[in-house]
């Protein structure tokens, strides 16, 4: 498995494609603005899309859906319980300033214990909540995509509707860190790091910062 990182637009927010460099199959994580380079990529890599995964439904991360849904046709895919924050693609955007397509409906819904393929690679779906009801991970030897759920040295935010700092911190704690300390992974933001150096460093982890702080 293969995975080709970009990071897009003035949110600088990272889409990911999960690629399997024998059958030339590839997910691609969180289509955000900006998105171009990702389908050059697929072009150049002559890679097949066999899904489009939001990691949650925050507009930095969905707001390429209708792009790469009509330019492929690949399955939309994500987590029930933040339908209602996909639906609300083009008042989100605007509240920031953007202007976004609206986004197709999921084909299908994605929960705890699902599996996705890609080529010979299984990932394993993990409700994350707390940075918003629907954020999943998506897991596999060695490496996980997880969205907004955490970061090198951080953790999501959730100041806004539908966080939870309590959640999250359970989710990262019951979820994530049961992980091998060895196992990368790639967030929404910032550069990619490990289980292990979060456990470790991360002071949302550690103790660091308490709840009283945030």
């Amino acid at each position: 498995m293969k995975v080709h990182a970009f990071t897009l637009g003035p949110l600088q927010s990272n889409a990911y494609l999960c690629a399997d460099e024998s059958t030339r199959e590839a997910l691609l994580f969180d289509p955000g603005m900006e998105s171009e380079p990702v389908a050059e990529a697929l072009a150049r890599e002559r890679l097949a899309l066999t899904a489009i995964i939001n990691t949650h439904g925050h507009f930095d991360h969905v707001f390429g859906n209708a792009y790469f849904k009509a330019k492929t046709g690949a399955p939309l895919l994500m987590h029930r319980a933040d339908l209602d924050l996909v639906k609300r693609l083009e008042e989100q955007s605007l509240y920031f300033g953007f202007r976004a397509t609206p986004s197709p409906a999921p084909d299908r819904f994605l929960e705890e214990g699902d599996e996705i393929r890609v080529g010979g690679t299984r990932l394993t779906v993990l409700h994350t909540p707390g940075h918003s009801p629907g954020g999943i991970c998506l897991v596999t030897e060695g490496t996980a995509f997880v969205g907004d759920t955490l970061f090198a040295g951080s953790i999501g935010r959730t100041d806004l509707p539908g966080g939870s700092v309590e959640t999250l911190l359970a989710s990262i704690r019951e979820k994530l860190l049961t992980l091998p300390d060895n196992t990368v992974i790639y967030p929404g933001h910032g550069p990619p790091t490990t289980i292990g150096h979060e456990r470790r460093y991360n002071p949302f982890l550690t103790g660091r910062i308490g709840l009283l702080d945030l």
